[in-house]
């Protein structure tokens, strides 16, 4: 007699690995993004200037997408979960020396290296391994999974706000550093590369008409950065991230200097954790039945109304509209853009061709943050620096336009 236990359902392992990405993406985001917090305390305690200040967050940013181009190829061949595992500590131990730096640039270098190098280690391979395990849903897992970043943004800058508030900054450091250690270092060992490792194929389908068919599938690296189709991509993501970060790092002075209280200034940055966390949801859902590219076209051109709104927001009302709107737009442009990179170029080497990808975020996250920082420092006003980004997303909005429709840009495999 057949026992009945064994005609349940199991729960499909993609789904822990979904889960594993979220922990990654939100403890590393998350710590990333409490960084608006903690800017103007470090400017009072260094005596320092706002670009000056605002080169902390865009070094880590640059090196958390640039170093994908390396962590993603080492994914494809090593596997993602000691990857990620390490990427987790080096974010704990970045933060906990920041904790006890003594000048700006022990910050630059224990805040900059340690969550930089940390999230770069880690989230490419935590996306890329998603792809693999979704065919039909990819675009909805792929939200999942990246809605850490949301809910990260959406938790921790209020929680380091009243850290700060209650213990001082180097305390808040500590125990963003505890977490780190903890949830994102736990969480990350559920994180596997690859559906065949256990018998099983993309969605939890029957492995065997999969799995002949599968080893294989997929473009080279050196293809896939050749190609017109990569190149489009490539050019509208560097472009669209010389803005995209600009709220993260400005959105709390910018209300500060508008005469929004300090707690509520840290909530905004809440507010585009809110819409972020329903647009990963949401539009990577929305994604798999309108068409990724679409999808991706339409994140755009939302970023760029939104950051308009911005330009001309001056209480804490309007900037909540802002930072909801934007929040949603900017979360599925990060959730939709791994699927149309596994759509376009295959598996294979899909942890690679994103990391390459990314280091067009990581100039344009260098560079942005800081500029804006310094154009401020120089005329006390943001509204040029924040039409500009919004112009940034409409022009990237426009090659992605000429990439859904130009037959020229589709790959010939």
């Amino acid at each position: 007699m057949q026992i009945e236990t064994t005609l349940r359902p199991r729960i499909f392992y993609g789904w822990f690995v979904v889960a594993g990405a979220f922990a990654v993406t939100f403890v590393g985001f998350g710590c990333a993004y409490t960084f608006s917090a903690f800017l103007e305390p470090l400017q009072r305690e260094f005596g320092a200037s706002r670009g000056s200040t605002s080169l902390v967050f865009s070094l880590a940013g640059f090196l958390y997408f640039a170093l994908g181009v390396i962590s993603g190829p080492l994914a494809d061949r090593f596997g993602a979960r000691p990857l990620a595992v390490a990427g987790m500590l080096l974010i704990a131990a970045g933060l906990a020396a920041a904790s006890r730096a003594h000048g700006l640039i022990e910050v630059h270098l224990a805040y900059g290296l340690g969550v930089g190098l940390g999230v770069g280690a880690a989230y490419v391979p935590a996306v890329g391994a998603v792809q693999r395990w979704f065919v039909r849903r990819r675009g909805f897992a792929s939200g999942l999974a990246v809605s850490g970043i949301g809910l990260g943004n959406l938790l921790m800058p209020p929680l380091a706000s009243q850290l700060i508030g209650g213990f001082g900054w180097r305390s808040a450091y500590v125990v963003l550093a505890a977490i780190a250690l903890i949830m994102g270092g736990g969480l990350s060992l559920l994180i596997e590369n690859d559906p065949r490792d256990r018998g099983a194929a993309p969605d939890g389908d029957a492995p065997a008409p999969w799995r002949a068919a599968s080893r294989s599938e997929g473009v080279a690296v050196v293809d896939a950065i050749r190609s017109p189709r990569f190149l489009a991509l490539y050019a509208s993501c560097l472009i669209c991230s010389f803005g995209v970060f600009v709220p993260f790092v400005h959105l709390v002075p910018y209300a500060r200097d508008h005469g929004v209280k300090a707690e509520t200034a840290v909530l905004l940055l809440g507010m585009i954790g809110v819409g972020s966390t329903a647009g990963r949801f949401c539009l990577g859902g929305i994604a798999d039945r309108l068409g990724r590219e679409r999808a991706l076209l339409m994140m755009l051109i939302g970023m760029a109304l939104a950051t308009a709104i911005w330009a001309v927001s001056t209480d804490a009302a309007s900037l909540a509209v802002f930072a909801v709107i934007y929040g949603v737009f900017y979360g599925g442009w990060v959730a939709v853009l791994p699927p149309v990179v596994m759509d376009s170029f295959g598996g294979r080497n899909v942890s690679g061709i994103i990391g390459v990808l990314y280091t067009s975020v990581a100039f344009g996250t260098l560079i942005g943050p800081t500029a804006v920082g310094f154009a401020y420092d120089a005329s006390h006003s943001y509204t040029l620096a924040i039409l500009l980004s919004a112009a940034a997303s409409f022009a990237a909005a426009a090659i992605v336009g000429v990439l859904c429709t130009n037959a020229a840009f589709r790959l010939k495999r």
